[in-house]
């Protein structure tokens, strides 16, 4: 998916490699404190990284709030679920691959809507309020021009639907 992972853990640094290596992660600070993982969070922030950190502890709660975006895993703690911006319902970390997925198809049709509107908008409104009449000859009629504004919004409204199909990886 063209993400950097570390693993930002309180346990032994023997166990979180090994974690780390069946999982392909490509990072590990391990035995780190509370309080220094939201500390790495800053410095990664400062280096100019957009990070999402993902916890379920007390422990993580304020690396969640530090983050660009905190992923809760609902199976922890309340704490860590007040603190993240997104819970995943499931204690499934594969989860977090498909808030990505999501998250990225979400940004892609709001971006496709809004070219859509914009375009709209810059060929069609000047048409219907009759500016290009004195120099075309070109007017619209103006139920032509709500009929065009409702279609406009009916393609706005069926292309965002089209994220219900989204299915989980």
């Amino acid at each position: 998916m063209g993400v950097k992972t570390a693993m930002l853990t309180g346990d032994n640094t023997r166990t979180a490699q090994a974690v780390a290596a069946d999982l392909g992660i490509d990072h590990v600070l391990a035995e780190v404190m509370p309080g220094d993982k939201a500390s790495e969070i800053a410095r990664l922030q400062a280096d100019g990284a957009t990070v999402a950190f993902v916890g379920d502890g007390i422990n993580d709660a304020p690396a969640l709030a530090g983050a660009d975006v905190g992923i809760a895993i609902g199976t922890g703690t309340d704490v860590a679920i007040e603190a993240g911006d997104v819970v995943l319902m499931s204690g499934d970390p594969a989860g977090v691959a498909n808030a990505i997925a999501l998250g990225r198809r979400t940004l892609t049709t709001i971006k496709q809507n809004f070219l859509w509107a914009y375009l709209y908008n810059v060929l069609l409104i000047p048409v219907a309020a009759g500016l290009l009449y004195p120099f075309a000859g070109v007017l619209m009629h103006p139920i032509f021009a709500a009929l065009a504004m409702s279609i406009s919004s009916v393609f706005v409204v069926t292309n965002s639907l089209r994220l219900n199909r989204f299915r989980m990886g």
